[in-house]
């Protein structure tokens, strides 16, 4: 059997490492800029976390997060065994209502479903166990902790992508350097299937299944067979600051507002965000950050939330596009109908790069076998889209 993946991202990567290691499977794939120079995996904030409303998000959280404990050992390539510097402090949802509190405690309810620890804190254990923090206007927060079964922070994106690639190369994965325009097809009915990948060199690549999981540009991708995936490039900015206070320990801490910030390793260190002023258009140049997204709108939510960002220096930025699937909000895995041998893993708006390894096995599983074996992952198939049936994920940030 041999599997052509377009997208050599971490999702197209870990599908590869799975499908080869785990099943002997031949794979190529094929990734049109080998220098990630605008790949989610390589611009991502990189976060975990297991506070979600939806079950399977928790699910493919939670075995992911178990992967990237130990994936010195998962993805060590003979004496290299890859470090991912992943951290654990934990997710602070703050509510800033009693709705918004209704809403932490239902899904601290179904959080604890599936062994997920978290902690419900109402404004004055908040200030004592934040004593940075100002608690005006909140009601209540949910403190994500690190146990066996859960655990929530942030760990070094890029070097799991490049993790994974190397095992998968290892493992006998070819990666080219290509960028896939088209498909040829052979049957009809149900019985259509895709043969080969044609690349814009002229290249062609035959090929028994193909999976395309090549992020923000799957629907594109997608279009020469003549699916319509609802899945978009949306830019989000990222800004680096430093602050004379130290909170190594503190959270990814996520406002009522939608800025949401965390500490980087050197005392005084610090990533934050918030979504885009005015409309999310599509494909938004990266190399045009929004500073005044910081100026108006974040930096004065810092300010009223952790009083030390009252002074602040900006020391860099950058952008990242989402694959927003702005059917749902969630991951579209599974086949691709009317296809027989066609797949994706795409649309996870935010969360593929914590839950690819979980997806990537999946998939494979899904590819040889015909069947999920370890997590059903059907709650995320392509086909909800036309029964109209979506799945709703609250928690994006």
């Amino acid at each position: 059997m041999h599997v052509a993946i377009v997208g050599g991202g971490v999702m197209g990567a870990a599908t590869a490492w799975f499908l080869a290691r785990a099943h002997g499977v031949r794979v190529t794939v094929l990734e049109r800029d080998a220098s990630y120079a605008r790949a989610s995996s390589a611009l991502s904030a990189c976060a975990i976390r297991q506070q979600f409303s939806t079950a399977i998000n928790i699910r493919l959280s939670q075995d992911s997060l178990a992967f990237y404990r130990r994936i010195s050992t998962e993805l060590a390539v003979g004496d290299d065994a890859p470090s991912i510097g992943l951290v654990e402090p934990g997710y602070l949802y703050l509510a800033a209502s009693d709705a918004g509190a209704q809403v932490l405690r239902a899904q601290h309810a179904l959080q604890a479903e599936y062994a997920v620890h978290t902690a419900l804190l109402d404004p004055t254990a908040l200030a004592q166990r934040f004593p940075w923090l100002s608690t005006d206007g909140l009601t209540l927060g949910s403190l994500g902790l690190s146990t066996a079964t859960s655990g929530e922070g942030w760990f070094d994106g890029y070097a799991a992508m490049q993790a994974f690639r190397r095992a998968a190369v290892a493992s006998g994965v070819h990666f080219v350097e290509e960028e896939a325009t088209g498909f040829t097809v052979d049957g009809q009915g149900s019985a259509v299937r895709v043969t080969e990948v044609t690349a814009r060199s002229g290249r062609v690549f035959p090929c028994d299944a193909v999976v395309i999981a090549a992020g923000a540009w799957s629907a594109a991708v997608s279009a020469p067979l003549g699916v319509t995936l609802p899945v978009h490039a949306r830019k989000r900015d990222v800004f680096a600051f430093e602050a004379d206070v130290d909170l190594r320990d503190a959270p990814l801490l996520i406002d009522p507002s939608g800025m949401w910030f965390r500490p980087e390793l050197q005392r005084g260190q610090f990533l934050c965000g918030a979504p885009p002023r005015g409309d999310d258009a599509d494909e938004m140049p990266l190399d045009q950050v929004d500073h005044g997204l910081f100026d108006d709108v974040i930096w004065p939510a810092l300010a009223a939330r952790v009083p030390a960002f009252d002074r602040l220096k900006v020391t860099s930025s950058w952008a990242g596009y989402y694959e927003m699937n702005d059917f749902d909000h969630n991951g579209l895995v599974g086949r691709l109908a009317p296809y027989g041998n066609a797949y994706t893993a795409c649309g996870f708006s935010g969360h593929g790069l914590q839950q690819a390894p979980a997806v990537g096995r999946g998939l494979a599983e899904l590819i040889v076998t015909g069947q999920y074996l370890t997590l059903d992952l059907s709650p995320l198939r392509v086909d909800r889209i036309a029964e109209g049936r979506p799945l709703r994920e609250q928690n994006v940030i």
